[in-house]
Parts: structure tokens; sequence; C-alpha cells
């Protein structure tokens, strides 16, 4: 056996994770939306996924999330899922933020210029058809009690009805929300603090029909969200500067209508409210999101304010980070040291979103009237200035999301793909469903990896880690794309025959057996320029 760091539980030598005593490749705790993308993921590269939660098979999560951005979309599109989900949910081509100022996600260079508004539930019912499909284990209504980690893999003890068990994998993943099990097992902290309290949510059927599927706006005094689940049912969420209260105290449907009637200037004929409820919502973080062969992603990594709408589609891009670092690792692909970018990548992305959902609420509540005139200033500027207003939904939607290259890389390294249009008819993001690099080089280019059979333009397999296709336009730009639609190399260069066969040993051992590449640094950060087409 290595010689195991103590603290971590990590093998000193790098070594991939030994294969015998275990139950299953990975063990994924919660449920939700970032649990179910990660575990179907998996699951389709091939690898033993054992997915368990607390809840009964039967109980419904919680639905907190509204709304689906852009980037997300693009992910869901990249499974197979956006075009369904899009169907049954509200496309918005404008989101309101606070008062008449509005942002334009038709601005986006992305197949989805548009808000989704679509209840969460709706989210997990396509990616958890889809784990069930690719073979996720499925254990309900099993709590967790506590881990243990070694050089070799981690063993996750729970409870069910029928007495206690345990399971062993390589590797776990915590995406069991803010109150997480495997967060505290774990050891690690969640620093941060209560930005606002005695939020309030209902669903509730209207008498009026609103103006919007998503109705939004604070004045100082209140804040008020209305949101349509279809089928005369909607949800809301809201404030009362006047009536705070804890967590366990009674709230009813008097009390949101009242705030309805602040925020909005209507309570919309409410009635007949299925459950009320009062939370408040945080701004935290963990300081790492990984210990050894423990992950966390989603709300058991970062929670903030509902403003902006980016806790689940944040934890959601987690997952998608996640998934093809873990596949490549457990398919040895790469070394463990690869999971370190997981890290490297996301904790910063995460922090952004505390900082814009931080702001956005903190402006939208301002209770003076100077900070009222702030806002209103603040609003005419959002909406004159289209470079703010072009920056600001880019980081809503995650379409601004890039990943570091490292130094002297090309400029598109490390940004998000848009979906290039592909000589003979296809899409990059279409090609994506593969779970595999795909290799992007102009029509004709020497030294592309040629497919056994087939023929045309049509996308061509490479190995088992690359799908090789052209670009449709004329575009002399060789990319290799990760499997979550990120750059990882780029070139300009006319004859790129011998960087690009180097690219590809790097990045996924194609050729030589040289394993993917490992150096991913310094911290990620928002892009403004979008990768070309």
């Amino acid at each position: 056996m290595d010689a195991m760091n103590r603290k971590t539980g990590r093998s000193d030598s790098g070594a991939g994770p030994a294969r015998e005593a275990r139950d299953t490749d990975v063990i994924v705790v919660g449920a939700g939306p970032t649990g179910l993308l990660l575990a179907g993921d998996l699951a389709e590269a091939g690898l033993g996924v054992t997915l368990l939660e607390r809840r009964p098979a039967e109980i419904s999560n919680l639905t907190r999330a509204l709304v689906v951005h852009a980037r997300t979309l693009e992910q869901l599109d990249a499974r197979g899922l956006a075009d369904e989900l899009i169907a049954g949910g509200h496309p918005l081509t404008g989101l309101r933020l606070f008062g008449r100022a509005t942002i334009d996600p038709t601005r986006l260079r992305s197949r989805f210029p548009f808000v989704l508004v679509t209840p969460q539930f709706e989210v997990e019912r396509l990616l958890e058809r889809r784990a069930r499909r690719a073979g996720v284990t499925f254990r309900h209504d099993s709590e967790v009690l506590g881990l243990d980690q070694d050089a070799d893999g981690v063993t996750v003890r729970f409870r069910t009805a029928g007495g206690l068990g345990a399971v062993r994998a390589a590797y776990a993943v915590g995406t069991d929300g803010v109150r997480s099990t495997i967060r505290e097992a774990i050891g690690l902290p969640f620093p941060g603090k209560s930005v606002i309290r005695s939020l309030v949510l209902a669903d509730v059927r209207l008498a009026q029909e609103p103006d919007s599927p998503l109705m939004v706006n604070a004045n100082g005094e209140a804040f008020a969200l209305i949101a349509s689940f279809g089928g005369g049912s909607y949800r809301v969420i809201g404030w009362n500067r006047h009536r705070q209260a804890d967590d366990d105290a009674p709230a009813d449907l008097d009390e949101i209508r009242e705030l309805t009637r602040l925020a909005l200037g209507s309570d919309y004929g409410m009635h007949d409210a299925r459950w009320v409820s009062r939370f408040h919502s945080d701004e935290r973080q963990v300081p790492t999101y990984r210990v050894g062969r423990v992950f966390l992603a989603g709300d058991a990594a970062h929670v903030h304010s509902p403003a902006g709408a980016m806790g689940m589609n944040t934890g959601l891009q987690d997952a998608a980070n996640l998934s093809w670092k873990l596949a490549a690792v457990l398919q040895d692909q790469a070394p463990d040291s690869l999971l370190d970018s997981y890290q490297t990548e996301r904790h910063p992305v995460g922090k952004q979103a505390l900082r814009s959902s931080g702001a956005l609420i903190r402006f939208a509540l301002l209770p003076t009237g100077p900070g009222r005139a702030v806002r209103t200033l603040a609003t005419q500027l959002v909406n004159r200035l289209r470079p703010l207003s072009h920056r600001a939904i880019r980081t809503i939607s995650g379409i601004g999301i890039a990943y570091p290259a490292g130094p002297g890389a090309h400029p598109l390294a490390g940004r998000r793909a848009p979906d290039i249009r592909l000589a003979g008819g296809g899409r990059l993001y279409e090609i994506l469903r593969q779970g595999r690099f795909v290799l992007i080089t102009p029509a004709g280019e020497p030294g592309v990896p040629q497919a056994p059979t087939g023929g045309g333009d049509a996308p061509r397999p490479a190995g088992d880690r690359v799908v090789t296709a052209s670009w449709r336009s004329p575009r002399r730009t060789a990319l290799l794309v990760r499997p979550d639609g990120y750059i990882a190399w780029a070139t300009d260069a006319t004859a790129p025959a011998a960087a690009l066969r180097g690219a590809l040993a790097r990045w996924t051992g194609a050729g030589d057996g040289t394993p993917i590449a490992t150096a991913l640094t310094p911290p990620a950060h928002a892009a403004d320029t979008p990768a070309g087409r």
C-alpha cells in the first residue's frame, strides 16, 4: 500500500485507486440536481455509482430553484435534456433585477438566449430518469452517519429503516445541501453569515394572471418573486422589512399577500396556499472542495441569496466540472492529481456567485432615501450602458465563466466553447453527449486522427477518448474541447500537426498513452470575451 497523507487520506504517490474490496466506484450523497447530474455522468461513463438519499423515494425535494440559465441549459444540451426541459417551461427574453433594471439575455451568443422559468423538480425529474437508465444504484431512506477514508477508498456509513449499512468506493461526493452531513464528517467549516432573514415561501393559486411567468421586484420595504409552475399554480418568495421573525415562527397567506402588495403593487387575488414556510438565506462557502477522496458540490460547498437565481445553476456546473475528471482518473486515463483542478476551477466561481448575488440583494433592499436614489441611478446605467448590461447577463447566466489556462496558452484556452456548427450538419454540443473530448480542426487539416471506418466530414472517433470533427466555416483555428464544454487547447497555426499531436497526448493520452494533463492553475475568473465560432 502506498504511503498515505494522514490529513487528507490521499496517496502520496499519486497512484490510481485500488480496485479490490470496493462495492462501487463513486458514492454520491444527495439526490438533488447536482447529485443527479454527477451520478448520471459517471454511470454513463461506465462507472459504478451508488446514490444515497435521506428522503424516502416517494417524497420529493423542496423546490426553491425556479430559473435555469443559459450555461446550465448548454450543459443539459450536452446530455440531451435541454429541449425537453424547455418545452415544459417558460423562456423569458428579459430578466428584471430590481426596480426597472433589466438585463437582456437575447444578446448572449448561445443556443439559449433566454432565461428559463421552470421548477427545480422538473430538472430533477429529467436528471433522475437519465441516472436510472444509466444504471445508478439509488438507496433512498438512507441517512448518512459518517465516513472513513484511507489511501485506497472511502467507506460511507448510513442508517435505513432496516438497520445500519455501509458502502465502500474509490471516491465520495457530498451534494447533500446546506446542512451537509458529508461536510461535517470531513471536518470542514462553513464560514459566512446570514444575509437576509425571515424569507417566506409559499405555493399558491392566483385569481389574476401576472404579466409575466416570472415577476420580481424589491423596493427597500419588501421583496417578492412570483413564478409560474403551470396549471395555475405559482411559487411565491418574499420578504417584508416590517415583519421579521425566526425560522420557526408561523407564516400565513395574509403575510404573503401583504409583502407581495408592497413589492409588486398587487397580490393578484392570491388564494388556496398549499403550504407556507419561513427560512433565512446565508452566504457561506467551504475553504476547500476536496479532502482526500471526498468532494463537495452544490449547496454543500456554497450557499448564497436567491438574487440572480444562481444557486442550482452553480451546483449543476460544479457537477459537470467534476464528473469527467473522476471518470478519467477511475479509468486510468489521468492521475489522481487531476482532481485537484476541481478546487482550482470551481472554488473561485462559487466565491463570485456569493459576491454577485450578495451585491444584488443588498442593493435591492437599500432602505434609505439616498440609497434608493443610488439604486435608481444604477438602474439607469444598467439599462443604458450596453457593456455593463452585457457583463451582467454573462455573469449571471454563467456564459462568462472561464478557467485558467496557464502561461503561453492560446487566448481561447480555458473559455467556454460555443455550440460550434460542424461540417456534415452537426453541432458541438450534440457530439459532447458522448462524454469525450472533441477535436475540431479546419477541413482537410494534416495531422488529424482518422477513424478506421466512416467517411465524409462527419465527426469521427480517435481512440476511445476523442471525437474528431471539422468546422463548417472556413475558420483555421484548431480546438480541443473538454467533455464539460470548455476549451482545453487551441492554435491558429496553419499546419498544427505536431502541436496537435502533443495536445492530444497531453490532454487525452491518445496516441502514446500519456495521461491527461494536470497543470490547471491560477484561479478561475469570469471572462468577457466569448470563444470564437
